[in-house]
């Protein structure tokens, strides 16, 4: 850094060190090399140690140096006066040039190289305005987008780096980045060199706590505040006297007494001079007309409005005065009008739609004051939107109100003997003002009679007003100064009023010139924005004259780019009469009205002032005149004196009000008779604000009297002037250092060219995510920008505000022209939109995101400990009282006889024995989509079909025993008669679900792949998909000349066997079970006859199944359970199976549960597809459904057959939806099963019902299980996977030392179980990864069993509940697969965990995805909606992720419904997806990189 500051190199400073530092620096020395130290550490003290010795170190303010102090007096002060008194009036010091900020940024600019960010890709149907060449597709994925540069830069930021950066020179090109030992290195390094590099860098991390604490939260990292963070170094400051209020002789004794003097004795004189949107005087309203028609509307409203034989209206009721900006005349009229009727006005904006931006929030205000009637024009009402009975429309959050026009026809002329009472000034409310708060709502605030008088007496002396002066207001007269100088002060003094309103400003932004001209006014009220117009067209006035200017009053200048406005303003119309000390900047609040304003000289005020601040140090509150850094300054003007009569203060901005030291900001305070009095009806933060008592650091009270704070943050420079340097409605703290949202609006302001956005459209604010304010700036874009330049503009912008303050931007946004929220005179409704960003409702064209360099708080990475061994896991639970987790369901050999079990060792033993003893049994009803019977087969129909099927291959396959023979069917009863043909054939079956004829490109290539990994030699399927498997389509997806031999079984002819193959051992295989895993590994496992039996007949004992029972089952028949029971189970126990393909569904959604109903069926089997099928899909049927007769009660129990967590929120909301049909929720439960074995866990129909348990999310992270309450923060439901099936033993091992775990310990559950299968099936029959599956030992404990590995994480759990046996009920929880999980930041993440988040953020979320893709965070978010919200789910998905997972989100991928692959059991298939968005395969809407 010291480098980049102007290359000071330490080596060459011949400073000569005393002895005593030589010592100090040796210790330091050491420390390092000892590793006592880390390197931040050790370049901070060795800073501290020579920062006497050298001129300017980084990081070591000028003022910290002895030599540099000024006794008694800031530095900030004693620079400026030096500053001023050489400064003749008219001769520019060069340093205050005021585009010194465009200047800074331009400079900070040229240090960062145009470093080629990458940029985000929008499909075309996006781009508003796009052509061809501005669509860039992301990056190729072998070279992912290079983060690291911005890194390595960034790391600069972070420390003051004094020793470990050689010294560039400041031009130098940096391409070349620097590595921590001075070794340039190419930017494009491989991101892996590169992170090691970085790594490198930072100081080694202690380790983290040897065991996992119960009590764990995960810590955030709290920013540590920096040793050499500047301070403050003054004196306290003392409370600051204004001049007295002047004595004037005949001072009025109230507003309405000077209205009432001049209204009668000096009726011809013009008051107001109202201008249309050509700039011609359409009416001029003198004092007389003023009073006379003020009084005739106080009449009228308190004599003429009845309701119910009642006034409508009392003396003290709030009534709302709604004028267009445009009509002062009746404005005025209205508000004398209410105050000679003793009635207090509340100005507020026309509404223009119900939905103006922040008018819900003026609903509330009016509601909160009572306002029951609102005055407003002819014109203006006929404009409102009407309802049907053609009266005014209620607003959305409006209170009922009567609209009273008050044009001249409609009022009464008074009664001879009705007189007003204009009373004395008095404490009771003369009018409210309202205001907007940073969070978007809406205060009134009450000015009583006597403030409003002392304002206009203070303004009076301040601006030295005189009798019939002229004024011209361009500002809004209905609040601020536009109402205390135009529409008050000006009748105390019978001022000439010439308002200029805004629809003329934006026609003729030279109108208020003109008029200054054309009517010698001495006075101008103006905002910073005007005079910047008024430059922009300058050049077509030549005659233009401003000397009989006396005060030009900018309202705005305590803004920050206030004071560029000012200087070039007078830079252009010096020449033409302006002279230097007319320009008047004021500071003003709400609360206090007038804080501050300058005075000319010759009305006493001392010469102006200017201050070019350290923009570093203001973050810490510090004034520090900045002589050394021309970037990061930020250069303000005072805003003149305090008011007459007024005390002014500056203390801490949050917690007690101590007074600040004299170069320190704070918020300034005010004590007057001239401020605010409340915010109307809310006492809590009246208190807080209205009537504050500053006190000294010994805690002593400044005054007994309450000061009103201002929200204006500043200080008190020399001659007494009031400096502000921001607003605290503007104030972002982001890892303690404060920001101004209007000084980073500067910095983007400056950034040239500014083509591609609007000028005034540019809004700052904060988001809290994860425990900080993070920056969002928000603009809008010029229709004719195109996406790169727009693209170039935003990363210019973020390297001008990381240069110049030090922050980074957490996110940038573009959106279109005209669409951001408009607060009521043009300007940006900034709560509005950060509501609109929040809620997603902004829809931006570009978004550029920056969490990695913004968020610095997140937790350390986990460091993965040396493992504990096993034997003393076992030791540590034991000690902790924990037992070690297994369990088993209910033995077998003790439920059956064994005999029964030995005579149906063998399916197809089984099915002759039934063809025999039961040949007319129906095992197998197949439905259609029209809920009728298409097939069925008896035991005898099922059995003479397989023979046939047996004879075909035998004959027509010339098959040999022990062939494969793969069955491509639609599901159905053919599939399961050419599955038991294959068994009688001595045929190794494999299932395989046929191709898609409408998308065969996908599904073609799985069937041809299952096909020759299991080394089939025939395929047996149906005349049309043999068809299918030769045609033209399938050429273009697979090689059609490699199939085998095809058979089709549609007509082969009836014959027998000569006899039935009989397998010479249990332990040979039976059927090849073939499936896709979620990581899109195919893996067939082996089912020997054994297996196949014992899984049927743990089944069969779960479910008490019998020949009498009847089952449903709604699950595609092809691989584990699904496959099990539609071709296993029946044949096994003889009960029968109505079949519904979920194919079906597609055309008739309630085909399964009313089939569940007609049946009567106690026990169904569906899949989680199915479940969102019917619960999307009939959530507004169950009434319909009802009337149809669907009954669900007769279920006992519905059963998800699954290999992943069970997903909680859809059974549910399932049962939810369906309890009206007689379903009861207890009914609902899942199954969980694997390759080593598709049946681990099943609810059945006796026994326990599942039970949840609440996890901690962030716990689990860390491979731990800590149970919680419902409801908790990072709280994650689990249900139960079923009950353990019969024969199975479970035990929960660890997954690296292969350890057994104690109850409720994560960790890889085993199982071991006759019907485990016997090991993959695989092409090459890789042993070792068999091995490791299907044949795992403990290391330590029982170390004989032979377990089988599911590759899930899970926890078992001891509950209270009995089981069957009187036992207590083990219950195994199932966390997700281990392939599937992402391991980031040394923690290990659940992608379905993210996902669920990520869903919740956006209502037109439909589906989300999330894998990892080198080191980065890809979320994939299906939209359901329109296109334009695509860019809003950009912020919220990182945001989302931050708050809830501590991660950052690298790459946002938005696609169309339906992108995301998903299998047949309802898996989202990340791993297909990844492939997809790495090849480019996706055609997303939008593809955000976040850099």
């Amino acid at each position: 850094m010291a480098a980049e500051r102007g290359g000071c190199s330490l080596e060459a400073v011949p400073v000569p060190l005393p002895p005593e530092v030589r010592e100090s620096l040796a210790e330091l020395e050491l420390e390092l090399s000892e590793g006592d130290i880390t390197q931040k550490g050790y370049e901070k003290k060795r800073a501290k140690l020579l920062a006497r010795y050298i001129p300017l170190i980084q990081g070591v303010d000028p003022s910290l140096q002895a030599e540099n102090r000024i006794p008694g007096s800031s530095q900030a002060t004693a620079a400026v006066s030096k500053q001023q008194k050489s400064r003749s009036t008219n001769s520019r010091d060069e340093r205050f040039r005021s585009d010194v900020h465009t200047e800074a940024v331009q400079a900070a600019l040229a240090k960062y190289k145009e470093r080629k960010m990458p940029m985000p890709s929008k499909r075309r149907s996006v781009l508003v305005h796009s052509s061809v060449e501005t669509y860039t597709p992301p990056d190729n994925h072998s070279a992912p987008p290079d983060v690291t540069t911005g890194l390595v830069e960034h790391l600069h930021h972070e420390r003051p780096q004094v020793a470990s950066v050689r010294g560039i020179p400041r031009g130098y090109n940096s391409s070349i980045l620097e590595t921590a030992d001075g070794v340039p290195v190419n930017s494009r390094v491989s991101s892996k060199i590169q992170q090691l590099l970085n790594t490198l860098k930072r100081p080694k991390r202690p380790p983290l706590k040897e065991f996992f604490v119960d009590d764990f939260e995960e810590l955030l990292e709290v920013q540590q505040p920096d040793p050499n963070q500047p301070k403050p170094e003054g004196g306290e400051m003392t409370a600051l006297k204004g001049e007295p209020l002047g004595v004037v002789t005949n001072w009025p004794p109230s507003l309405l007494a000077a209205l009432q003097r001049w209204g009668t004795t000096q009726p011809k004189t013009p008051c107001l001079t109202a201008l249309d949107t050509t700039g011609k005087a359409v009416y001029t309203l003198t004092y007389g007309k003023l009073w006379s028609r003020s009084l005739k509307l106080a009449y009228t409203l308190l004599n003429k409005l009845t309701s119910k034989n009642e006034p409508l209206l009392k003396p003290g009721h709030r009534v709302a005065l709604v004028f267009p900006n445009s009509d002062p005349v009746m404005f005025m009229v209205a508000f004398y009008g209410c105050l000679l009727a003793d009635l207090v006005p509340v100005p507020i904006e026309v509404p223009l739609t119900r939905k103006d931006a922040g008018s819900q929030q003026i609903g509330f205000l009016l509601g909160s004051c009572g306002v029951t009637l609102a005055l407003t024009t002819d014109v203006c009402q006929k404009g409102l939107p009407k309802a049907q009975t053609g009266e005014v429309v209620t607003f959305k959050g409006w209170p009922r109100l009567v609209w009273f026009v008050i044009d001249g026809k409609h009022l009464a002329k008074p009664a001879k003997d009705w007189h007003p009472q204009v009373r004395d000034a008095s404490a009771d409310i003369a009018y409210i003002e309202y205001k907007t708060s940073k969070e978007g709502s809406t205060m009134g605030i009450t000015i009583s009679h006597a403030s409003m008088l002392a304002h206009c007496h203070a303004l009076t002396q301040a601006c030295g007003y005189s009798e019939a002066e002229t004024l011209t207001n361009v500002l809004d007269f209905k609040r601020d100064a536009g109402l205390w100088h135009g529409v008050l002060t000006s009748v105390m003094n019978r001022m000439h009023v010439v308002s200029i309103p805004y629809a003329l400003m934006k026609v003729n932004p030279l109108s208020w010139i003109q008029k200054v001209c054309s009517y010698k006014a001495c006075v101008a009220v103006v905002k910073s924005r005007d005079m910047h117009w008024s430059l922009l067209a300058q050049r077509d006035q030549r005659d233009v004259n401003l000397s009989s200017l006396r005060m030009l009053i900018v309202a705005d200048g305590a803004n920050p780019w206030s004071i560029s406005s000012c200087d070039a303003f007078l830079n252009v119309f010096q020449s033409r009469g302006l002279r230097p000390e007319v320009i008047c900047p004021c500071a003003s609040s709400s609360e206090a009205l007038t804080v501050a304003i300058r005075r000319p000289p010759d009305l006493g005020g001392p010469p102006p002032g200017k201050a070019v601040l350290s923009m570093n140090c203001l973050s810490y509150n510090v004034i520090r005149v900045d002589t050394e850094e021309k970037l990061s300054v930020l250069t303000v003007q005072d805003v003149g004196q305090v008011m007459p009569g007024a005390n002014v203060c500056v203390v801490k901005a949050d917690g007690t009000p101590y007074l600040c030291k004299t170069d320190e900001v704070g918020e300034i305070c005010v004590n007057s008779g001239a401020t605010g009095t409340a915010y109307y009806g809310l006492l809590g933060i009246t208190k807080n604000v209205f009537e504050t008592i500053p006190v000294t650091a010994a805690g002593v009270p400044v005054s007994d009297q309450p000061f009103t704070r201002t929200g204006l943050l500043g200080f008190i420079g020399p001659d007494s002037l009031v400096f502000v340097v921001g607003k605290l409605d503007g104030l972002m703290v982001v890892n303690i250092r404060k920001h101004n949202a209007d000084d980073v609006v500067a910095t983007a302001l400056a950034v040239e060219p500014m083509k591609f956005v609007y000028r005034g459209r540019i809004a700052v604010f904060s988001v809290t995510v994860l425990h900080d304010d993070r920056i969002v700036l928000v603009a809008e874009q010029r229709p004719d920008a195109s996406e790169e330049d727009s693209f170039q503009w935003m990363s210019r912008v973020l390297q001008a505000i990381d240069s110049i303050h030090q922050v980074g931007v957490y996110c940038l946004a573009l959106v279109p022209a005209n669409t951001l929220p408009k607060a009521p005179l043009g300007g940006i409704h900034i709560s509005e939109t950060k509501q609109r960003f929040l809620e997603g409702a902004l829809h931006p064209c570009n978004v550029l995101m920056c969490p990695h360099t913004c968020v610095t708080n997140l937790p350390k990475p986990r460091q993965k400990q040396p493992d504990v061994g096993p034997a003393s896991m076992i030791v540590g639970n034991l000690v902790a009282g924990k037992r070690i987790a297994q369990a088993s369901g209910r033995d077998v050999t003790q439920l059956e006889d064994n005999d029964q079990a030995r005579k149906f060792l063998y399916l197809a033993d089984v099915l002759q024995w039934r063809a025999q003893t039961t040949p007319d049994h129906p095992l197998f009803l197949l439905l259609n989509s029209k809920g009728t019977v298409a097939s069925t087969a008896s035991c005898i129909q099922l059995h003479k079909k397989a023979e046939r099927v047996a004879a075909a291959l035998m004959e027509k396959g010339r098959l040999n025993v022990g062939d494969h023979v793969a069955l491509v069917y639609p599901p159905g009863v053919d599939l399961i008669a050419t599955f038991y043909g294959c068994l009688y054939a001595g045929c190794i079956p494999i299932t395989v679900r046929p191709p898609h004829p409408q998308n065969l490109a996908t599904t073609l290539p799985t069937v041809k792949m299952i096909v020759e990994v299991s080394k089939s030699a025939c395929i047996l399927t149906t005349q049309g998909i043999m068809k299918l498997l030769k045609s033209k389509e399938a050429a273009t997806a697979v090689d059609i000349k490699t199939w085998p031999t095809i058979l089709d079984t549609d007509d082969i002819p009836k014959k027998k066997v000569a006899n039935i193959f009989r397998p010479p051992s249990p332990d040979m295989l039976a059927y090849l079970d073939f499936s896709v895993s979620t990581t899109g590994i195919l893996a067939g496992v082996k089912m020997s006859h054994a297996a196949t039996s014992a899984l049927c007949r743990s089944v069969k004992l779960q479910c008490e199944l019998y020949p009498s029972r009847q089952i449903a089952i709604c699950l595609d028949p092809y691989c584990g359970l699904g496959f099990a029971l539609w071709c296993l189970c029946s044949v096994y126990s003889g009960h029968q199976s109505i079949l519904v393909p979920p194919l079906e569904l597609e055309s008739n959604v309630s085909l399964w549960l009313s089939a569940v109903s007609q049946y009567k069926v106690r026990v169904t089997f569906c899949s989680y597809s199915v479940m969102e099928m019917c619960t999307k899909g009939l959530g507004t049927q169950t009434d319909v459904l009802r009337m149809k007769g669907v009954n669900l009660s007769c279920v006992r129990t519905c059963m998800v057959v699954a290999e992943e967590r069970p997903r909680i929120a859809l059974t549910q909301s399932f049962s939810k939806l369906f309890k009206d049909l007689g379903l009861s929720a207890r009914s609902v439960s899942t199954t969980f099963g694997c390759r080593v074995n598709v049946a681990i866990c099943l609810q059945g129909t006796a026994g326990p019902d599942p039970t949840t348990v609440y996890v901690d999310m962030r716990a689990l992270r860390h491979d731990r299980v800590r149970l919680v309450e419902r409801g908790s923060p990072h709280s994650l439901p689990l249900m139960e996977s079923g009950k353990i099936l019969p024969g199975v033993k479970v035990i929960i091992a660890h997954t690296e030392t292969k350890g057994p775990l104690g109850d409720s310990h994560l960790g890889e559950i085993w199982v071991s179980s006759p019907h485990n299968a016997t090991g993959y099936y695989t092409v090459y029959g890789e042993e070792a990864l068999h091995a490791d599956h299907f044949s795992a030992r403990l290391s330590f404990g029982d170390t004989q069993t032979v377990w089988a590995r599911t590759g899930y994480l899970g926890f078992l759990r001891r509950t209270e509940l009995t089981d069957a046996s009187g036992e207590r009920h083990d219950a195994l929880y199932v966390v997700g697969s281990l392939d599937e999980t992402l391991e980031l930041r040394g923690m290990r993440y659940h992608p379905i965990d993210i996902e669920t988040s990520v869903i919740r953020a956006h209502k037109s979320i439909a589906e989300c995805a999330v894998f990892t893709w080198t080191n980065l965070l890809v979320v994939v978010v299906e939209l359901e909606g329109s296109e334009q919200e695509a860019l809003d789910l950009v912020a919220l998905v990182t945001n989302v992720v931050l708050e809830e997972h501590y991660l950052i989100v690298g790459v946002v991928v938005i696609v169309d419904p339906g992108v995301i692959p998903i299998n047949s059991r309802g898996e989202k298939q990340r791993m297909h997806l990844r492939d997809g968005f790495l090849a480019d395969q996706l055609d997303p809407i939008y593809v955000a990189y976040n850099m």
